[in-house]
């Protein structure tokens, strides 16, 4: 980032209209307990999976780690199946596992992690234990759920929006995050995301990974042809103004009444699926930590 740069983010500082989407209804609770966090573990929230991606690896540390890294095994590129699984499953432990299943699953990451840092004199410093890219993925992740729990139930309330990020730190704390680096409360993580997007930049070798991941290239062609508009559609509505930006694709007021009227019908849809069926997949894949645990098997 150029002195002139950094100097106009200080004097035009990142407001929420260019950080976050656009959520336009306002939600009405069907229960009067407090949201939760788990609230949002419905399968719709992979709609913004890719568009999380792409939040993750705004940040260069973030997004050269990922695109440089040598851990094979762990390529979203070279293994999308199994890389979706072991993010859901950490999403899962995270939320919903206990202590000891949080700490099983940190160890599994560490190990991968050990092998993720840059060369010696490369242009962009990373290491994949470094805190403040860990509170950077985690915010992302919490992003996600938010947006996607109130596209579906409508625009929570301060007080709504506070219990609901109350049990939200063990996204970050799974992993090196310490619970005092995780903002305190939902008006201060506001103001820790919009510092933070100051530090979005994705330059043209970012860019190249983001742009196979939202083509598809690491699944066969018969997947690829009937889902690739349908991911673009949604990735880029999940992304905020910022994002857009950097990623260098078009939106138009258009496309974001499309995107909203997708919602209002999705969510209307989404009343009449049992609980059980939408969030059953995130206790099936704990369940298979838990077994793996149990049998000690690799869990990533």
């Amino acid at each position: 980032m150029t002195a002139a740069h950094s100097s106009d983010h200080a004097a035009h500082p990142l407001s929420k209209e260019r950080t976050r989407i656009q959520i336009g209804t306002t939600h009405r609770p069907t229960t009067k307990r407090a949201i939760k966090l788990s609230d949002a573990l419905d399968f719709w929230s992979f709609a913004g999976a890719a568009a999380n991606v792409v939040m993750q690896l705004a940040r260069p540390g973030v997004g050269y780690g990922v695109a440089e890294s040598k851990v094979e095994s762990g390529s979203l590129m070279h293994h999308p199946w199994k890389r979706a699984r072991t993010t859901t499953q950490y999403l899962a432990v995270a939320i919903l596992g206990t202590e000891a299943e949080r700490l099983a699953y940190r160890e599994a990451v560490n190990v991968a992690h050990r092998q993720v840092r840059s060369a010696p004199g490369a242009p962009v410093k990373y290491n994949a234990f470094d805190r403040n890219l860990q509170l950077w993925v985690a915010a992302c992740l919490y992003i996600g759920f938010e947006d996607t729990y109130q596209l579906l139930q409508g625009r929570m309330s301060d007080e709504q929006a506070e219990a609901f990020y109350v049990s939200s730190s063990t996204l970050g704390t799974t992993l090196q995050v310490t619970e005092d680096m995780w903002p305190a409360t939902r008006a201060d993580f506001d103001r820790y995301w919009n510092e933070a997007c100051e530090q979005v930049a994705i330059d043209e070798y970012v860019r190249g990974y983001l742009t196979d991941l939202l083509e598809l290239r690491m699944i066969h062609w018969y997947l690829r042809l009937p889902f690739r508009n349908l991911l673009k559609f949604l990735t880029i509505g999940f992304l905020a103004p910022v994002f857009r930006e950097q990623l260098q694709v078009r939106w138009t007021a258009t496309d974001q009444r499309r995107f909203e009227h997708l919602f209002v019908f999705v969510a209307f849809v989404n009343r009449f699926i049992p609980r059980f069926l939408r969030h059953g997949g995130t206790h099936a894949l704990l369940a298979d930590v838990r077994r793996r645990i149990r049998k000690q098997r690799k869990l990533i």
